[in-house]
C-alpha cells in the first residue's frame, strides 16, 4: 500500500506528488525545548498565543520560562477564540501589528494554532480579509512571499494543525466555516508533548480524537493524486493533493492508533499510555492529511458547525445552537471534531462505493470485525464500527444529537456547497442533490 508502484497516472493526469511538513520535536517535556528551538530561528522577540484556559496549566509556564532561559522576549496573547471567527482572526493579526515580532508561538489547540497562522499572514503582508480565503468564497490569493518562523505547541491530540498549512474560521455573515491555505502557513516547527493531554477534560479528548480518527481515514479514501490534471508548474500543484504513498503510510498507523487507544483515552483520564498515543495518532494523520487533504465529512463540517455557530447568537429555545459538549465550556458550542464526526458515518456510506477496498482497510484498522464484506456493504459495515466507537466515548452519532432537523438538511447544504477544496478531494463526485441526500441520512437515528 506504501508503495509508489500503486498510482498508475493517466495521460494527461498528475504522476508527481510533494511532501511538506514541519520539522518535528516530539516527547514528554517537549516545550521545555522551545526556547532552543526559538533561538535558532535568530528570533529575539516572540508573540505566544494562546487562550486563557491554557494559559494557567504548568507546561504552558514550563514554555514561557524556556524562551525566557534562552533570552527570548516573550509576549503573550490570551484572546484566542475557541472557534476562530474572521473577526477573531482580524483582532489576534491586529495584536501581531501592534509590535514588532520577528517570531511567533503558539501553544494550544488547533483554534489557538489557526489563529497565529491568520495574525502571522495578515500582519505580514496586510490585505483585505477575502483576499487569501479560499475560492469560491474568497479570492485565494497565493500569500506573496517568506513569513515569519511559527513554533507550533499543540495542547490536543488533535487537530494537527502544527503540521499543516491551513487555518479554518467560521465566516459570521455567511453563516459556515471556511480556511485559508497555504505552504507557507506551515509551522516552521511542531513541538509535540504529551503531557498537556493529563489535563484534558474526556470530551475534549473525545472531540479532538475523532477529528484525528476522521483526518485518517478521509486522506486514506481521498481521491488519489493520480487522478488530478497535471499542473502546469511544480508551484500549482495543491497542497490537498489527494492520497499518496506518503500519507498512505501516516493515515493508516493513525487508524491502528485510534482503534487501539481512542475509547482507553476518553474514558480513563489516568491512562497516560492511550492519551500519548492520540497525541502520536494525531501528529501522523496530520502529516497525512497535510500533504492528501480531507474531504467530505470535514465539508460538511463547515456547514454543520457554522449554522450552529450562527444559531446560538439568536435566542431559541432548542435545537441547533442550543448544544453544548461535556467538557467544554457551558456555553452552546460544536467542537471542531463533533461536527466532524456526527456527519462521517453517513458521508463514508456515501463515498465507500468509489474505493471499496479503502474503506473496508480503514474499518478493519480501526478494530472492525474481520469479516468478509461485500463491497455494496463495505459503507456500513465501516459507518456501522464507527457509530460504535462514537457511542462508547459520548459523542453524538448523527446530526440529530446536535440539534438539527430534517428541514436544515437544505441550509446545511448551502454552508457546505462552497467548500470545493475540500469536496473536490472526495473520491466520489457529488452536488448539491447528493450533499442534500447525505445529509438526510446523518440526520437519521444511526
Amino acid at each position: 500500500m506504501s508503495c509508489a508502484h500503486a498510482y498508475v497516472p493517466e495521460e494527461g493526469h498528475e504522476g508527481i506528488f510533494s511532501v511538506d511538513m514541519s520539522s518535528l520535536t516530539y516527547g514528554r517535556g517537549a516545550i521545555a525545548e522551545i526556547g532552543h528551538l526559538v533561538k535558532s530561528l535568530d528570533c529575539k522577540r516572540v508573540a505566544v498565543f494562546t487562550e486563557p484556559h491554557i494559559a494557567k496549566l504548568a507546561p504552558f509556564e514550563r514554555g514561557l520560562a524556556a524562551l525566557k532561559s534562552a533570552g527570548v522576549d516573550a509576549v503573550v496573547y490570551d484572546e484566542v477564540h475557541i472557534e476562530p471567527t474572521d473577526k477573531s482572526f482580524q483582532h489576534a493579526a491586529d495584536f501581531a501589528k501592534s509590535t514588532k515580532f520577528d517570531g511567533f508561538v503558539s501553544i494550544g489547540g488547533g483554534s489557538v494554532i489557526d489563529s497565529c497562522k491568520a495574525a502571522i499572514l495578515y500582519s505580514t503582508y496586510p490585505a483585505d480579509f477575502y483576499a487569501y480565503v479560499n475560492k469560491p468564497v474568497g479570492e485565494g490569493v497565493p500569500v506573496p512571499g517568506a513569513l515569519p518562523p511559527h513554533v507550533a505547541c499543540p495542547t490536543t491530540c488533535g487537530t494537527g494543525a502544527e503540521m499543516t498549512g491551513i487555518a479554518v474560521f467560521d465566516l459570521l455573515e455567511r453563516g459556515f466555516k471556511t480556511g485559508i491555505a497555504s505552504r507557507r502557513l506551515r509551522p516552521a516547527y511542531a513541538v509535540v508533548d504529551p503531557d498537556f493531554t493529563r489535563s484534558l477534560p474526556s470530551g475534549v479528548v473525545a472531540s479532538s480524537g475523532f477529528d484525528v480518527l476522521s483526518h485518517a481515514i478521509e486522506s486514506f479514501t481521498a481521491r488519489p493524486f493520480v487522478k488530478r490534471a497535471k499542473s502546469a508548474t511544480p508551484a500549482d500543484r495543491p497542497m490537498s493533493q489527494g492520497r499518496n504513498p506518503w500519507s498512505d503510510v501516516g493515515a493508516k498507523e493513525a487508524l491502528r492508533l485510534c482503534g487501539e487507544f481512542i475509547v482507553r483515552a476518553v474514558n480513563d483520564a489516568s491512562d497516560e499510555e492511550a492519551r500519548g498515543q492520540m497525541m502520536w495518532a494525531a501528529t501522523l494523520a496530520g502529516l497525512a492529511f497535510g500533504n492528501a487533504g480531507v474531504h467530505v465529512p470535514h465539508a460538511m463540517a463547515y456547514g454543520v458547525a457554522g449554522l450552529a455557530f450562527q444559531r446560538s447568537k439568536i435566542a431559541t429555545p432548542s435545537g441547533a445552537g442550543t448544544f453544548a459538549m461535556h467538557g467544554y465550556d457551558p456555553v452552546p458550542l460544536v467542537p471542531h471534531g463533533v461536527s466532524v464526526i456526527s456527519s462521517a458515518p453517513a458521508a463514508f456510506r456515501f463515498t465507500a462505493s468509489a474505493s471499496p477496498d479503502r474503506h473496508l482497510e480503514a474499518a478493519r484498522a480501526l478494530g472492525a470485525d474481520p469479516v468478509e464484506v461485500a463491497d455494496a456493504d463495505v459503507g456500513v459495515f465501516l459507518a456501522r464500527h464507527l457509530v460504535s466507537m462514537m457511542a462508547a466515548t459520548k459523542v453524538p452519532v448523527n446530526l440529530r444529537e446536535i440539534g438539527y432537523a430534517l428541514e436544515d438538511a437544505v441550509l446545511l447544504t448551502k454552508g457546505t456547497s462552497p467548500q470545493r477544496r475540500l469536496l473536490d478531494n472526495s473520491p466520489r463526485a457529488l452536488a448539491d442533490a447528493e450533499l442534500e441526500t447525505i445529509f438526510k441520512d446523518a440526520l437519521h437515528a444511526a
